[in-house]
């Protein structure tokens, strides 16, 4: 069996074991099929809050570990949610559960078609891209939760980050808040646990880059658009973003080569400022 990638997976895995259960045993206490447990337990099914409870009643959990992995599903579970509806519950919310599903993921790509993505952002970079969009308050509270899911980067978790450099060119905020954006991504690209890439303009290109998403293992993809954000598990949908996520890698450009890409923007900026 392929070793799990998410802690979900692996914990539930490991909760099977510890009660001597067959997968064929575990299925069938919980009223799945054996080929559900299996998927589940490699990261290839994402199974729903019902489901988990069903295992963790079937393994009998201790309570505090079935209300830890009841919210990591619940935190997964697919939802879409309007950008009007976001913003009149407070867009700090939002940031709070992305980062409770960054959390759970053990490995996590992203893609940023026209903007920097949320966990390599400078406060700075945030409040340009916000704007007035929301009201003093609201801004500070939604900052600070997107600068708090950053610290996830100082774990071992592998983070894979590809930019168009559309999106490193695209001056949000103006030159001064770029010159420190781009700065703080060449730092980041330094670290172990980083990979950061970028697709140079001067690249032709055979594949479309309709708009941004991350990939968390392979169970969950996070997108948004002007109108909403999405939250899908449904396997042929992530599978698609995987696929695109594989046309996409042959146009990028990582470590020098991309720092190079980055800091010839970072220097057309400096003669702006």
């Amino acid at each position: 069996m392929r070793e799990p990638e998410n802690s979900l997976s692996a914990t539930l895995r490991s909760l099977r074991k510890a009660a001597g259960l067959s997968g064929a045993a575990a299925a069938k206490r919980a009223g799945l099929t054996q080929s559900k447990v299996s998927r589940t337990e490699t990261g290839a099914f994402m199974p729903t809050v019902q489901q988990v409870e069903a295992l963790c009643l079937a393994y009998d959990a201790p309570a505090s570990v079935r209300r830890r992995l009841v919210r990591m599903a619940h935190e997964l579970s697919e939802t879409r949610i309007s950008a009007q509806v976001e913003l009149e519950r407070g867009g700090w919310l939002l940031q709070e559960r992305i980062g409770r599903v960054e959390e759970s993921a053990e490995r996590i790509r992203s893609v940023g078609a026209l903007m920097i993505q949320g966990l390599l952002q400078t406060e700075s970079y945030m409040r340009a891209l916000f704007g007035d969009s929301l009201a003093a308050e609201d801004l500070d509270r939604t900052v600070a939760a997107r600068v708090s899911r950053q610290q996830l980067l100082d774990t071992d978790r592998h983070f894979t980050f590809v930019l168009a450099e559309g999106a490193v060119r695209w001056n949000m905020g103006g030159s001064a808040v770029m010159i420190a954006q781009l700065d703080r991504i060449i730092e980041e690209s330094r670290r172990d646990n980083i990979d950061i890439g970028v697709v140079p303009w001067t690249t032709p290109v055979f594949v479309p880059l309709l708009h941004s998403f991350e990939i968390y293992d392979s169970r969950a993809v996070l997108f948004g658009t002007q109108t909403a954000t999405a939250l899908v598990t449904d396997a042929t949908e992530v599978g698609s973003y995987e696929n695109h996520w594989a046309e996409l890698d042959s146009y990028v450009s990582f470590g020098d080569e991309a720092r190079e890409i980055i800091a010839r923007a970072r220097q057309d900026y400096m003669t702006l400022s």
